[in-house]
């Protein structure tokens, strides 16, 4: 998950998944990708891809931004990361970021039925059992706690509908959620429910937005 410093500072294929996959979110084209926009303009991307095959899962994410004055770049932000995901469980998660210098590995992987989690700089620790990584494109992580892919930090947001409507970036009506506390977000998504959208602030409180691209 893309916090609040970062900014300042086919279609064949999946029919025939297994349900316990085909349940996932995962689109037709097995690929998301958004412009991250500041103030009007594009400070960089998000993509992700995806690898179905059979019960299995593979979910690539990748993230950069830029934010320049002039020709000159005041802060640099990359994000690298691999979820697996077997039977419609994430059963490891390996994560690279580099946070303008700050260097930061995390890892999960499951031991038994238990998600243990380790990150640089932070006590490895047992997921509780409904937890899921903060990467936001599987929706039912919004019922239990949080795992942010970037740091390893277990997070409680409280949860709130904030209805149906139209977001920039997308067409159609998408239904979005507030989330508040260890995280200060919205995030929007369709009827299938794909991942359409996503909003939080700068620590300037500049307005940061996903946008479909």
């Amino acid at each position: 998950m893309i916090g609040r410093r970062v900014v300042l500072s086919g279609g064949a294929c999946l029919a025939a998944l297994r349900p316990a996959v085909a349940a996932l979110p995962v689109p037709p084209s097995n690929r998301l990708a958004f412009s991250i926009v500041r103030k009007g303009g594009s400070i960089g991307n998000h993509v992700l891809t995806f690898e179905p095959a059979g019960d299995r899962l593979t979910v690539h994410v990748a993230a950069d931004i830029a934010v320049s004055l002039g020709p000159i770049v005041l802060f640099r932000y990359r994000h690298r990361a691999t979820e697996r995901w077997e039977g419609g469980q994430v059963v490891s998660v390996e994560a690279e970021t580099n946070d303008d210098g700050t260097q930061v590995k995390t890892r999960m992987w499951r031991d038994g039925g238990t998600l243990i989690v380790e990150s640089t700089g932070q006590t490895r620790y047992a997921a509780p059992p409904n937890a899921s990584p903060a990467t936001h494109w599987n929706k039912t992580m919004l019922n239990g706690p949080l795992i942010n892919t970037q740091d390893g930090k277990l997070m409680r947001p409280a949860v709130t509908p904030l209805g149906t409507g139209r977001i920039p970036g997308f067409p159609h009506p998408a239904a979005g959620f507030a989330l508040r506390g260890d995280a200060d977000l919205d995030t929007w998504y369709d009827a299938t429910p794909r991942w359409v959208g996503l909003r939080f602030d700068g620590r300037d409180g500049t307005e940061i937005r996903y946008e479909l691209s």
